[in-house]
């Protein structure tokens, strides 16, 4: 008896998949038992496109139901109001939650990690040495000095030997090597004519991939793989030895530098900028704290440098890759920045003055989003502003990559590149509410590295716009990838050319 009604089971789940795998485009089926998980698991090659059509015909808010007994129950909104709501007006009761420090378990005590007294020390931390005068001049020097010692030999060998480049390798070696520089304050030069290997890079990308896709099955079902030591999760585990056995190598290498050249380094304040790890390690020592320790240990240190790689590395490099694509589909906007770039003599210096490179780099980031969703867990009950109730450890999703697809937030014209949305009537910055751009966080957690990331984007546009022609090699599917950054899945590739 009871075989049969296995079988019974396993009949009506392949039905039921067979209908939701054949029904793509249409509304999710709470199904018994499976709840929605088959519509999903159907649609996780094209997830971030299946998500926005689902939010339009909801009208931005979807509750999404998991298997029974699962608590895979997620409350999906795009709505500005429940954003501003969430992020901000009640920011206390919406930290990450338990839920997802499981799933980000590799980023350990880091700031994208905790909630209350450590996510604190952290802010404070990082918003004291991100803003220090020697690590802005720091900041300038490294990014510049990468452009012209990394980026433009690279592009002039590749036009000179007519060599194909992926733009998102190109970006995400680029990126690597800044901030391992402004982080650590060594630059491993992966970005080079011979394209040397770096296994730390490989490491981050299936960290992210694994992560995401703790996302789409229950967490019982990927923590018995995990225990299990099989498939992804495996993969996962040898990843995070990876990052582990990088970080603490820099950490060691830092620790034992010889005395005298810290001395040197102080008396040089005003002249000589210094990464991130250094300023951790030199001024910690005076911070105190009931939740963390007065000497930062390797373990703390380790989780704040991931958190910083991950936000420095994939970011910028994401959003660039999907800059270029879109250049190369919209030559009236590169038209348009070179018309700004010839009117500005040293874009060193004036990067400020670079109004429509600005616009078309937010217009980029409002259709791909680098991080493609935040996530969000309720303390207490609630109702927001919507009317959805919430209860306790309830999980609250952001899909961003759909949010700057809905016309009801961004008008009829929303698949549309245009920076000149972003451009006022006198011609400056116009700005968008967090809770409508939501790229770079809102609320009290907030991207504390956005001038950063706008610093290293602008200096690599205005470069590569000015001397460089990019051919985009034809046939190519530039699809984004299934993992926690918004990636695309087989790169994009070029061929370089010099513009004369």
């Amino acid at each position: 008896m009871e075989f049969h009604v296995i079988l019974l089971l396993i009949f009506i789940f392949f039905l039921c998949f067979c209908y939701s795998f054949r029904n793509k485009n249409g509304v999710p089926t709470n199904w018994p038992i499976v709840g929605m998980l088959l519509p999903l698991l159907a649609n996780v090659p094209r997830i971030h496109d299946w998500i926005t059509e689902v939010l339009e015909k909801y009208q931005l808010n979807f509750l999404f139901k998991g298997p029974w007994f699962t608590n895979m129950e997620m409350f999906v909104t795009l709505d500005p109001a429940n954003v501003h709501y969430i992020m901000s007006k009640n920011f206390k009761n919406y930290p990450k939650g338990s839920k997802f420090n499981e799933m980000f378990d590799v980023f350990g005590d880091g700031i994208f990690n905790v909630d209350s007294k450590l996510w604190e020390y952290h802010r404070k931390m990082a918003h004291t040495f991100i803003g220090h005068p020697k690590f802005n001049q720091f900041l300038h020097e490294k990014v510049w000095e990468k452009v012209e010692k990394g980026l433009i030999p690279v592009l002039d060998h590749a036009s000179k030997q007519g060599l194909v480049v992926d733009l998102q390798d190109l970006f995400s070696r680029f990126t690597f090597d800044t901030i391992c520089t402004l982080i650590v304050g060594s630059d491993l030069r992966s970005l080079s004519v011979d394209w040397p290997n770096e296994p730390f890079l490989k490491a981050l990308d299936d960290i992210e991939e694994v992560i995401f896709r703790r996302h789409v099955v229950p967490m019982s079902v990927w923590k018995f793989f995990r225990w299990l030591g099989v498939g992804k999760e495996r993969k996962y585990k040898e990843a995070w030895e990876i990052l582990d056995e990088f970080i603490y190598k820099r950490i060691s290498e830092k620790r034992s530098e010889e005395l005298f050249k810290q001395e040197e380094l102080k008396h040089k304040e005003a002249s000589v900028g210094v990464d991130l790890l250094t300023l951790y390690m030199d001024q910690a020592q005076g911070l105190s704290s009931t939740n963390v320790k007065n000497n930062l240990s390797d373990k703390l240190l380790r989780d704040t440098i991931l958190n910083f790689f991950i936000a420095g590395r994939d970011t910028t490099s994401t959003a660039l890759a999907w800059f270029f694509y879109l250049l190369s589909k919209n030559p009236r906007v590169e038209s348009k920045i070179r018309q700004e770039l010839d009117t500005i003599m040293d874009t060193n210096q004036d990067h400020d003055k670079l109004v429509y490179v600005h616009g078309a780099l937010c217009e980029a980031l409002r259709l791909y989003p680098p991080v493609a969703f935040e996530q969000k867990a309720s303390m207490e009950s609630d109702i927001l502003p919507s009317g959805q109730h919430v209860y306790p450890n309830m999980q609250i999703i952001f899909n961003l990559y759909a949010m700057g697809r809905m016309k009801s937030i961004w008008a009829d014209d929303c698949n549309e590149f245009k920076p000149e949305r972003w451009i006022s009537e006198r011609g400056n910055i116009k700005h968008e509410p967090s809770y409508k751009f939501l790229t770079f966080n809102a609320g009290p957690r907030s991207c504390l590295g956005k001038n950063m990331a706008f610093t290293q984007m602008k200096a690599v546009v205005a470069t590569i716009v000015r001397n460089y022609k990019f051919q985009a090699i034809q046939g190519q599917l530039v699809v984004p990838d299934i993992s926690l950054m918004l990636r695309m899945k087989n790169g994009f590739k070029v061929k370089v050319c010099k513009f004369q």
